[in-house]
């Protein structure tokens, strides 16, 4: 499967919104300053990752790949860039929460962590302290 992958835009966050709500992912208070990058292909947007950002931290903000497009490395590919981005701008520690996705996680090198291990700045963001149920498994990996 050809895709591209690109920086969002404030044009893709109705998409981004429609696919995350599809696979049951918080958007309570997403906003196009939580959308980083897309994966794009002949059949429109086919996965999307956030990023919030805190200084030298960020929280990679849902990870989603359509059904049409599971399998076919998109979503590595999204955290590939994600973390290279990332990395670009300074920051040095990616954190994550998931109900479901930690054996993924944990194949990209993410390791999961103790709640209370989290910077103060992540544990101050709406999705750990309101959007995830307090049983998601926290995750971080140095970048």
């Amino acid at each position: 499967m050809c895709f591209e992958i690109r920086p969002a835009t404030a044009n893709d966050l109705p998409a981004a919104i429609e696919l995350l709500r599809e696979a049951r992912l918080p958007t309570d208070d997403l906003t196009t300053r939580h959308l980083a990058l897309i994966a794009e292909g002949g059949a429109g947007m086919l996965g999307v990752i956030g990023l919030e950002e805190f200084d030298a931290v960020g929280l990679l903000r849902s990870l989603v790949v359509s059904p049409l497009a599971r399998g076919e490395g998109v979503a590595g590919a999204l955290v590939e860039a994600l973390e290279s981005s990332a990395h670009a701008r300074g920051i040095g520690e990616l954190w994550l929460l998931t109900t479901d996705a930690h054996p993924y996680f944990s194949n990209l090198g993410f390791s999961v962590r103790n709640r209370g291990a989290a910077p103060a700045a992540i544990r101050g963001s709406k999705e750990f302290s309101s959007l995830c149920p307090d049983d998601a498994v926290l995750m971080s990996k140095r970048l």
